[in-house]
């Protein structure tokens, strides 16, 4: 009989294939966890305004009535829903007012909406409807907020 000394792996050695991925979407968790929580709500307003079509589409056939928009972007197509994710959305008011900054796209050019509407029962009532383009730059105002503009 051999009186041989064995020496046993250490636990890091025998452990490591499911201790390591099992760490490392631990950490992952607990970021995405952080992360979520200091959006402070705008997941939740981005998902809200995802399921919101009326408030885009009446915007669109508002802005299809300037004749500078019809210049410079054309016709504009109807906003996809990845549109609307990639955007901002802020509700406030117990979600009855929101302001909306989605990307569009038109047969000559794109640019960006800006929607700042309330709802009033099951209608929005729009405040400002505005255009960004990057290409020339500028800013095309398809309706202005009337509570600025309102002279006391």
């Amino acid at each position: 009989m051999d009186n041989e000394l064995i020496v046993e792996k250490s636990w890091w050695n025998r452990n490591w294939k499911w201790s390591l991925p099992t760490f490392i979407v631990l950490i992952l968790f607990v970021f995405g966890i952080l992360i979520t929580t200091t959006i402070d709500g705008n997941l939740t307003d981005i998902a809200q305004a995802y399921s919101e079509h009326s408030l885009y589409g009446k915007a669109i056939e508002k802005a299809q009535t300037n004749t500078r928009v019809l210049d410079v972007i054309g016709t504009i197509e109807p906003i996809d829903q990845l549109a609307v994710l990639e955007g901002n959305a802020i509700y406030s008011n117990h979600n009855k007012a929101v302001a909306v900054s989605v990307r569009i796209k038109g047969n000559k050019g794109k640019g960006k909406m800006d929607i700042a509407a309330v709802k009033n029962g099951k209608e929005w009532k729009y405040q400002k409807i505005s255009i960004r383009i990057k290409d020339p730059k500028e800013e095309i105002q398809i309706l202005k907020d009337t509570l600025t503009t309102r002279k006391n």
